[in-house]
C-alpha cells in the first residue's frame, strides 16, 4: 500500500518562494545600477517613474506567486476533503485468525459499514502480533 502522493511539502514551496523574491531583487538592484552606470544626465523624477513601474511589476509578481502558492494549498486539502469521504465507508479492528484461515468482522463494525452476509468486501491484512509458541 501506498500513501497520498500529492501531499505538498510547505517549506520547499516557501524555500522556493524565497528564492524568486531574491532573485527579483537582484534583477532590479542589477537593472538600477546598470542605469545609474550608463546615464551621466541623472533626472531624478525619469528615475522615480522607472523604479516605481519596476516594484510595481516586483509586488505583482510576489502576489501572483502567493496567489499561486495559496491555491495550491487549497486544491490539496479540497483533494484531501474528498479522500476523506472513501474513509468514511472503511473500518479497522482487531481480530485473530481462526480455524482454516478465517476471519470475523464484529457485529458493531459490520452494522457501522452497512455490510451483509455476502457481500463482497476488501481486506487489507497488517499482522500485528505472531501467536506465541507455547509448548515451553
Amino acid at each position: 500500500m501506498t500513501g497520498n502522493t500529492n501531499q505538498s511539502d510547505y517549506v520547499e514551496m516557501f524555500q522556493n518562494w524565497m528564492l524568486k523574491g531574491g532573485k527579483a531583487q537582484s534583477e532590479f538592484m542589477k537593472s538600477f545600477c546598470s542605469f545609474m552606470e550608463n546615464n551621466q544626465k541623472f533626472d531624478p523624477m525619469q528615475t522615480l517613474k522607472e523604479i516605481t513601474s519596476k516594484a510595481s511589476e516586483m509586488q505583482s509578481n510576489f502576489a501572483n506567486n502567493v496567489s499561486s502558492m495559496q491555491k495550491n494549498t487549497m486544491e490539496q486539502m479540497f483533494n484531501m476533503g474528498n479522500m476523506m469521504q472513501n474513509f468514511m465507508g472503511w473500518g479497522a479492528f482487531k481480530t485473530t485468525i481462526g480455524s482454516n484461515g478465517r476471519i470475523s468482522i464484529p457485529e458493531a463494525e459490520r452494522d457501522a459499514l452497512k455490510i451483509n452476509e455476502g457481500d463482497l468486501v476488501q481486506v487489507v491484512v497488517l499482522p500485528l502480533e505472531k501467536k506465541k509458541n507455547r509448548s515451553a
